[in-house]
């Protein structure tokens, strides 16, 4: 049986619960969970083995790779520019980042890349790419302005899994004179108190618990997908990566390389508090901040893509997983706490959101991945656990 510490406020026992059933009856190996509600933090649980070579245990100060619940987060960052009166979501592109206008692109505003209709979810050259060449930034910012929409934007979408992070992140960086991972520190991670990194620094890596991989997630990929395929070309990022995304020895997105380099969409490194705490300033104060206004938060999650064909036809946003600025809007796959919750799931298991209506902040981060954002019962169990207790 794992053993679980931390804190639950008295009403809050039900999630509790289910975070231990996830052990006792899911196979979790390492978690942690935390909620703020009304800006108040009301659970922050951790359990379980963060090494499952040593069986060393999760503590209160284990970090992980969070995948894509990483977009929320870069969402954030971008809502806090157009907050800021610096960044305009209707504006073009082009008229932050001249270069992106190539192959018929100068059209496109700011807020198709927030919701994956710009026709960039991979690049064709070049072919392929190292991990070293991908967190170099660069190499894939320069590729997305050479590269031609594969769609007509703004007619089509489908999820730019890792190119939303340089797409949005190099329109930061052109604006604020920082990468996402130096504004996130200054604006958001400093003045909030957070351990929540885009680009981890050396000295935090003794925090880090390793992702154990999904291997029937890998073997349903391969069966699905053929390997020059849009899909898992966006995955892997033209095979930078594996398709299992991590491997037991360090490396994919278990490695160095990826921790230390910006991947803004898909690989920042955090704990659950501090996601949990990000999304109660996002629909609340916590301790006198307020990340962005409430006008924009009700624009953020309106949802975008209800009615616009998925590219390829396979999975993805539309109407079934409706988006909006860089959230996942309250749906099937992340079902939040009511249905005006907003966030963002990643690949295998983890999830945050926030929640404007019962003023809510949840996150759950974990090291062992179970599906693809399907099939796992660990972060719906605690989401119903909320929902239950807030009646």
């Amino acid at each position: 049986m794992a053993a679980i510490e931390g804190h639950v406020e008295d009403g809050w026992g039900k999630a509790a619960d289910a975070f231990r059933r996830n052990f006792d009856e899911f196979d979790d190996l390492g978690a942690a969970v935390s909620v703020y509600h009304e800006g108040q933090v009301v659970i922050d649980l951790w359990g379980g083995v963060a090494d499952s070579k040593t069986g060393s245990a999760w503590n209160q100060d284990t970090i992980v790779n969070i995948f894509s619940t990483s977009k929320g987060v870069l969402a954030l960052c971008a809502l806090m520019l157009v907050d800021r009166g610096q960044l305009d979501l209707d504006a073009r592109v082009v008229d932050y980042w001249p270069e992106f206008g190539a192959e018929g692109k100068d059209g496109i505003p700011v807020h198709w890349l927030l919701s994956h209709r710009s026709g960039l979810p991979v690049f064709d050259d070049p072919p392929s790419m190292t991990a070293e060449e991908a967190a170099a930034w660069f190499p894939i910012v320069r590729a997305l302005e050479a590269q031609k929409p594969l769609w007509e934007p703004g007619t089509e979408c489908m999820v730019h899994g890792v190119t939303m992070g340089n797409l949005v992140g190099e329109v930061i960086r052109r604006i604020a004179g920082k990468t996402v991972g130096q504004f996130m520190a200054t604006e958001m991670s400093g003045p909030l108190g957070l351990s929540l990194w885009c680009g981890l620094p050396q000295e935090e890596e003794h925090r880090v618990t390793l992702i154990v991989g999904d291997k029937s997630m890998e073997d349903r990929l391969v069966a699905n997908f053929p390997p020059d395929s849009v899909a898992l070309r966006a995955l892997t990022v033209n095979g930078a990566w594996p398709v299992s995304l991590v491997t037991e020895d360090g490396g994919g997105m278990n490695s160095r390389v990826v921790r230390g380099g910006e991947f803004p969409a898909c690989a920042m490194t955090g704990d659950a508090r501090s996601l949990a705490r990000m999304y109660a300033a996002s629909v609340g104060e916590v301790d006198g901040i307020r990340l962005v206004g409430s006008d924009l938060v009700e624009r953020a999650t309106v949802n975008q893509t209800a009615g616009i064909p998925v590219f390829g036809g396979r999975g993805g946003p539309a109407d079934q997983h409706p988006l909006g600025l860089g959230f996942l809007l309250s749906s099937p796959m992340m079902p939040g706490v009511g249905p005006r919750s907003f966030g963002d799931p990643g690949a295998g298991g983890s999830v945050a959101f926030g929640d404007i209506d019962a003023s809510i902040g949840f996150a759950y981060v974990m090291n062992k991945m179970m599906g693809y954002m399907d099939g796992d019962p660990r972060a719906p169990g605690l989401m119903k656990a909320v929902r239950e207790i807030l009646g």
